[in-house]
């Protein structure tokens, strides 16, 4: 085999290669076998067809189509592996040329990571919020645990915001009834804003078995994006009883003896909670000055394809819900257009992350230990609510375990930029991320110490996620 590489931007090379007609033989043995198997010719046997049986009727043009396309991709392969090409991205492969017996020739081009220059992580500066507890912050805290607490109580008034009420609902376009429109007995409280626009407005001042009408925006199914008028008749009004604050609460919500030290915990709670708040801010402030200090070719065939998934993604989702594309941007009254530019805009950003946090991550040669990885797909189990073996198993089996590798790899280094950035709050205090973030860049759980990582160290070392078998499969999907 030979090839060469012609560098075509920063961000693309086109690959040339060439294929000795010798070196293709196991795949025409493959590709007849493959075609025998497809083909029915009478007094033959699935996959016993001679080949030149196969030759007249299929064609042997057929049969070097079928054998270029099984050794495309290992050739391919050879040939970035050879010249080092960082490959990233579905490569566009065209076959320029194909004798019998003599050679193949094909040309692939593909977009590659580019060379970044890093800047001097001690010189990346964030400013994020100060850290301040207040009695407000406590008592909105102890507010929410007594909410938990309460207790529904019926009434005979008008309905007031905060009150749960039993509804019916009837949704009606221009006199037809919405399909999945109406509903029941439907427990809602006033005020939570999670079902129609206007619905609170409407229901307030209704007694039970009183009804009444308005209009709002259907945001999912069939209608989404139109007017619909909304029937709405409230069944029965019920207010919540709040516990009384004291020290009987405190032993019925919590495992303190009193409300004082209830209240001690959740200044506690509240803290915490902030300081996390602050290292997410410090995360994202200090990434942000990363990237505006950074110089990066962004390679477009890899932002085409992102744009193309989330669409995607999205529309999926959508469908889903039973909406659309289309319905969803009449409901936020977006043109096509519009979208196309946030999509871009957001993944071009997106690709320009990976491509610091990578370049970063091979400089400081950043590894992920077992643990690391463990811990990553447990807490991925954990948000999608299966079992954790069995979500690395599927992970496995549709081989995104190495993008799994390269998203705590990311996460590391840029926790390393937190390390040299100078991150300071809005009062010039220096803040301290250690004890809050662990190396993956995620909340350390409770007991972990940054000793006990540094003390547990690497024990693997993990690359970048290895393009290989994307490359492969992208090859062969041409």
């Amino acid at each position: 085999m030979k090839s060469a590489v012609e560098t075509l931007s920063p961000t693309r090379v086109k690959v040339s290669v060439e294929v000795p007609f010798s070196e293709l033989e196991s795949s025409v043995k493959k590709a007849y076998r493959t075609i025998a198997q497809q083909v029915s010719i009478p007094g033959f046997r699935p996959g016993k067809v001679p080949t030149r049986l196969i030759d007249q009727r299929v064609g042997r043009g057929a049969v070097l189509q079928e054998a270029v396309q099984e050794a495309l991709p290992e050739q391919y392969m050879a040939a970035i592996k050879e010249h080092d090409v960082k490959a990233i991205g579905r490569p566009e492969v065209e076959v320029t040329e194909l004798n019998d017996g003599d050679k193949v020739t094909f040309t692939a081009e593909v977009d590659v990571r580019p060379e970044i220059t890093l800047p001097d992580l001690s010189t990346i500066t964030a400013t994020v919020d100060e850290i301040a507890v207040t009695d407000e912050d406590v008592d909105a805290q102890i507010a929410q645990l007594r909410d938990r607490f309460a207790t529904l109580k019926g009434v005979e008034r008008p309905a007031q915001t905060g009150d749960f009420v039993s509804i019916d609902l009837a949704a009606t376009v221009d006199g037809n009834q919405v399909e999945g429109g109406t509903a029941s007995g439907m427990s809602y409280e006033i005020g939570s804003g999670q079902l129609l626009d206007g619905i609170d407005d409407a229901i307030v001042g209704l007694s039970k078995d009183e009804t009444t009408t308005f209009t709002s925006k259907l945001v999912g199914g069939p209608n989404a994006g139109e007017d619909a008028q909304i029937e709405v008749t409230v069944r029965s009004v019920r207010e919540k009883e709040l516990p009384e604050l004291d020290d009987e609460f405190a032993q019925l919500a919590s495992e303190f003896d009193t409300l004082d030290e209830l209240r001690a915990d959740s200044r506690g709670r509240v803290e915490r909670q902030k300081k996390l708040d602050q290292a997410y801010q410090a995360r994202d402030k200090a990434l942000e000055a990363l990237l505006a200090a950074t110089d990066v070719p962004i390679p477009e065939g890899v932002v085409t394809e992102e744009v193309d998934y989330r669409k995607q993604n999205m529309s999926e989702q959508l469908e889903q819900m039973g909406s659309s594309l289309d319905q969803y941007l009449a409901a936020e009254e977006k043109s096509a257009e519009d979208f196309d530019a946030e999509l871009k805009g957001n993944a071009e950003e997106a690709v320009k992350t990976q491509l610091v946090l990578d370049a970063l991550a091979d400089a400081e040669e950043v590894g992920v230990n077992d643990q690391e990885l463990t811990e990553e797909v447990v807490r991925r189990a954990q948000q999608a609510g299966a079992p954790p073996q069995q979500f690395a198993d599927q992970l496995v089996r549709s081989g995104q375990l190495a993008g799994v590798v390269a998203d705590v790899r990311r996460g590391k280094a840029l926790s390393m930029v937190l390390e040299h950035a100078k991150v300071t709050d809005s009062a010039g205090n220096e803040v301290d991320l250690t004890a809050v973030l662990n190396p993956a860049g995620e909340p350390r759980a409770e007991g972990d110490t940054a000793e006990g990582d540094a003390a547990e160290g690497d024990t693997a070392q993990a690359e970048a996620p290895a393009e290989g078998a994307e490359q492969e499969a992208a090859a062969k999907a041409e």
